[in-house]
């Protein structure tokens, strides 16, 4: 599957963070489409094409947005997987989870997470932590075709 031209994979079950994300996003300077999964199983399904993905046929998203704590499926496992396929392999992860404990980080950057940020409590700096977030991966990181 070819790489879709910046879009973006957003994996959040939380209906209040999954919406101040999308705000932030939108807030960028930078447009992207943004697909949401909201669970582990609905991210690997549609970074698999499989389940309702399966006719479809969507494009694998530049970048994944990464929550830990989901249902189903977490998302450590998802990343492994990502992984160990060979077409996911190289999407960029950011890991953005309320999670402070150090197993979690250990265990993303174990697994391939490329980055690892924790969703600040302050509104406004959630906002700039996921603008950062976007303008680094998707303007100024050069990603492996």
């Amino acid at each position: 599957m070819p790489l879709r031209s910046k879009s973006i994979l957003l994996v959040e079950d939380n209906p209040d963070d999954e919406e101040l994300t999308l705000r932030a996003l939108g807030r960028s300077r930078i447009a992207n489409h943004i697909e949401v999964a909201r669970d582990g199983v609905e991210a690997l399904d549609f970074l698999f094409g499989t389940g309702r993905y399966a006719e479809l046929k969507a494009d694998l998203p530049a970048l994944v947005l990464l929550d830990l704590k989901l249902p189903k499926i977490d998302g450590l496992e998802v990343l492994k997987r990502m992984r160990e396929n060979e077409a996911t392999r190289r999407i960029p992860v950011v890991v953005l989870t309320s999670s402070k404990q150090q197993e979690d980080i250990v265990a993303s950057y174990d697994r391939g997470a490329n980055s690892y940020v924790r969703k600040p409590v302050n509104f406004s700096d959630f906002f700039e932590a996921v603008s950062q977030l976007e303008v680094y991966w998707l303007a100024l990181n050069e990603p492996s075709e």
